[in-house]
């Protein structure tokens, strides 16, 4: 499975979204940009996007109304062990109230993987944030055996985007 992303205008975006309605397509958007992703197993109908091999999956984009991706910049010779490490996850995100789809993502044509949440809503993933789930999933973040204190694993440091899914009309 391939995950494809384009930016652009939300309106542009969105009438894509709306020529394919046989595929599975999400467009989303924050202050700052507008998002297209695009999930298949065939070809991206993106002229030039963003290509992702998903290496983790669970869940649907339905009903998704909030979008996490936790970007993070993994060197080459960290890669068998970032994907290890999620390949071999708990899996608790899973049970949280509100929770939609999860999508672990390999770049094809860069260094930043993509952690993909989907929730029902932003308070949805606020409030896993603030649970017991979210601290087992982190807790060995900061400490010695934490895969963020390895040597030679990120190329720079991680950072966070958000968007929201406006609710079809």
């Amino acid at each position: 499975m391939k995950i494809y992303m384009a930016r652009g205008t939300y309106d542009y975006l969105k009438s894509i979204e709306e020529k394919h309605p046989e595929e599975i397509m999400v467009t989303m958007q924050n202050t700052d940009s507008a998002l297209l992703i695009h999930e298949t197993s065939g070809s991206s109908v993106f002229k030039e996007p963003r290509s992702y091999d998903v290496i983790d999956s669970s869940g649907t984009f339905t009903d998704a109304g909030f979008a996490v991706l936790n970007n993070i910049p993994v060197t080459d010779e960290g890669r068998p062990l970032f994907e290890h490490r999620f390949k071999n996850r708990a899996g608790l995100i899973e049970k949280e109230p509100g929770f939609a789809a999860i999508r672990v993502l390999r770049p094809l044509e860069s260094n930043t993987y993509i952690i993909l949440t989907l929730w029902r809503d932003e308070k949805s993933y606020k409030n896993w944030q603030n649970s017991n789930a979210y601290e087992k999933a982190h807790e060995k973040r900061g400490t010695e055996s934490g895969i963020d204190k390895t040597p030679n694993i990120f190329s720079s440091p991680s950072y966070v985007t958000q968007y929201y899914i406006p609710a079809e009309e």
